[in-house]
């Protein structure tokens, strides 16, 4: 039975089929792996962070009346009755007219809320009673200035961090302060990925003509990498039916996500579609969607997992896997804005020459960029076949042609998005 192509959906729609997968289980994960993976649950704080109040900066521990209206040519002076060490917890109180000395991260005593910096104070001499000595204070602050406040960043019982949060460096560092060694996270997909084709060799051999080295399994499972998947590759499929069969089968039961690179084409030889259709619970939810490079990317399901077929050409497969199969997995992960294009790291330029497009897709244009000194970059469209690795090579980026649009206009100004 032969397969055409279904009618041609917008990227929006298929994105949408995409958000209907569910996310993955959770599992618990130490704090040092935690990074760029997805809270599954919120995170309580069993206590109040900081414990106490501290000071942010080096310098004099004061009540901030004291100092109401000081300034180079008007300071206040204080009393410096004392020095606190960063471990050493405050037993004395400050009184009218008297300021401690504080290092940062030093707990503030009684009678004290706000730090004056180093910088605006200057030692002139030994104070009217002998017991310290007396500081100059060029500068009013606040109550509250230059003072962490206890449980600032986290109060008891509260939600430290809300489940969705995708944990960086910073989150990281909170959980730790919280006393969290291990995290609940969402797991890590498990993406299985098959090349098809009886014109594919392993990288390690010589092609004669008609073959060519399997590049997409390699270059598809490092991308994989980037975003926290686990990649699996299981090399080349023959394309016949029970090959596909058997190895969809098996690839199906070991992973959260299976992208097929190659057979998504029409052609007597492209059995993606066939194969997809012949798994137990499987469904058909689209052959073709409206972008360029990337129109006969396929999407099924197999059970509840999603199953991708990816265009064969290099280029292509690349630019699907950008703008659809990395969000994806990011939302397998949990990542509440897995889709949203707003997160996509993009830098303004000027286009450099006209780019035509054809309306009713969205053309993914590779774009070379040409730094100029006090001017936005310019932006070189990089033109060549969807089967040539150097045209990506060669790219900074790409610069998205919306489908209503016949294309874009030398001098306009475009975002690029780094890739």
């Amino acid at each position: 039975m032969s397969h055409g192509f279904f009618t041609i959906i917008s990227r929006a729609e298929f994105q949408n089929f995409l958000k209907d997968f569910h996310p993955l289980p959770s599992e618990t994960v130490r704090l040092s792996r935690a990074s760029g993976r997805t809270l599954a649950f919120d995170l309580i704080a069993d206590h109040d962070w900081p414990l106490m109040d501290r000071s942010c900066m080096d310098g004099f521990a004061i009540n901030a009346r004291d100092v109401f209206g000081a300034s180079e040519t008007n300071p206040a002076y204080l009393d410096c009755t004392d020095t606190l060490s960063i471990d050493t917890i405050p037993k004395m109180n400050i009184a009218p007219g008297e300021c401690i000395r504080i290092s940062t991260g030093g707990l503030l005593p009684e009678g004290a809320d706000a730090v004056v910096m180093v910088e605006h104070t200057q030692e002139v001499g030994e104070s009217m009673n002998g017991l310290g000595i007396t500081i100059e204070i060029r500068k009013s602050i606040a109550p509250g200035e230059n003072v962490m406040q206890r449980g600032e960043d986290a109060r008891t019982g509260q939600i430290a961090l809300p489940a969705g949060t995708v944990i960086r460096p910073q989150e990281v560092g909170l959980s730790a302060a919280l006393g969290f060694e291990r995290l609940s996270l969402i797991q890590r997909p498990r993406v299985g990925i098959l090349s098809t084709g009886d014109e594919l060799i392993e990288v390690s051999q010589m092609p004669r003509p008609g073959k060519v080295r399997d590049v997409n399994s390699h270059t598809i499972a490092t991308l994989v990498k980037q975003v926290n998947g686990i990649p699996t590759r299981y090399g080349i499929v023959k394309d016949d039916l029970e090959s596909l069969n058997s190895a969809l089968a098996t690839a199906v039961a070991e992973n959260d996500l299976i992208l097929l690179s190659g057979g998504s084409s029409i052609g007597v030889r492209d059995l993606t579609v066939q194969t997809i259709e012949a798994m137990e619970d499987s469904a058909l939810l689209a052959h073709g969607v409206a972008l360029s490079p990337g129109k006969p990317t396929i999407l099924g399901r197999v059970g509840s997992k999603p199953v991708l077929g990816l265009p064969g050409q290099v280029t292509s497969a690349l630019v699907v896997m950008h703008v659809l199969i990395l969000p994806l997995i990011r939302h397998l992960q949990g990542d509440p804005a897995a889709f949203d294009e707003t997160r996509r790291p993009t830098h303004p330029a000027v286009l450099a020459r006209n780019v035509p497009s054809k309306p009713g897709r969205e053309d993914y244009i590779r774009i070379k960029i040409e730094p100029r000194d006090g001017k936005l970059p310019l932006a070189h469209p990089v033109l060549g076949k969807s089967g040539l690795l150097r045209t990506m090579i060669q790219a900074d980026g790409l610069t998205a042609i919306p489908a209503d649009s016949e294309g874009l206009y030398e001098g306009q100004t475009i975002d690029v998005w780094r890739v």
